[in-house]
């Protein structure tokens, strides 16, 4: 059973997570072989002050 963990930066809409869900499965589908009622995949919404990007967080980044 593959399983794929996500992280983002939050602020996606569930549009875009739905999409990558998708195609994360789809590709895990294709490289794989899994079946595709065997793939799961995880995504955390990361909040932007815990994603420090050369020393300086996302948010204070303007990300």
């Amino acid at each position: 059973m593959p399983f794929a963990q996500i992280y983002l930066l939050e602020g996606r809409t569930e549009e875009q997570k739905r999409a990558v869900i998708e195609k994360v499965t789809q590709a895990l589908v294709d490289a794989v072989g899994a079946p595709v009622n065997t793939v799961r995949v995880l995504i955390q919404d990361v909040p932007k002050t815990n994603w420090g990007i050369a020393g300086t967080s996302a948010k204070d980044l303007g990300r």
